[in-house]
């Protein structure tokens, strides 16, 4: 009984403390993620035509849930944001390459991406997206080849990374990476 209280207490002190409003750490999430975004967006519009947009993928706003709202993550360091994408994108195109029915290129790319990313230490939730997008996207991505790793991926996702870095550092109650060592391999500590 004395256990069970104890786990309510901790469950009552969980629950406030998450839905606590801390409209400074929103209004750093708001503006983190809109100049993320906006500048993928602003990028995109200025260098391809409307019917050439490649730039936006589903998988980056996802992506800035975790590197905007949720900073302290494992999941939203540097390395998980860079490596988990890179790692999906390659297994999407490849597998897209050598499984031609889109049900069963859909299901190992994001099956295979999990496992690589688990193995890689680069776990990033996102992007199993963008393994997805590689399979199911439209022809323009599917056309890229290879080429979708560099742009929208890679040029994306360091986008997101040089505002992460300029807006999440910018006050003293916020600091990303939480790891200054998160390109590290194998002796990463979060905690």
């Amino acid at each position: 009984m004395k256990k069970l209280k104890r786990n309510v207490r901790l469950l009552k002190i969980v629950i406030y403390k998450e839905t606590l409003i801390d409209f400074k750490e929103h209004l750093w999430t708001f503006i983190g993620s809109f100049f993320g975004i906006g500048l993928i967006g602003y990028v995109q519009s200025r260098s391809l035509s409307e019917l050439d947009n490649l730039f936006l993928i589903g998988s980056f706003g996802a992506s800035s849930v975790l590197i905007y709202g949720v900073i302290n993550s494992p999941l939203a360091q540097p390395r998980n944001l860079i490596g988990g994408h890179l790692v999906c994108a390659f297994v999407g195109v490849t597998i897209r390459y050598l499984v031609p029915e889109v049900w069963l290129a859909a299901a190992l790319a994001v099956s295979i991406s999990i496992v690589l990313m688990q193995i890689t230490r680069t776990l990033h939730p996102p992007g199993g997206a963008t393994a997805l997008i590689a399979i199911i996207g439209s022809e323009k991505i599917k056309a890229l080849g290879y080429m979708y790793l560099l742009s929208p991926v890679l040029s994306g996702i360091m986008i997101l990374l040089i505002v992460a870095l300029f807006f999440n550092n910018i006050t003293s109650h916020r600091q990303y990476p939480v790891n200054r060592h998160w390109y590290r391999v194998w002796k990463r500590k979060y905690l």
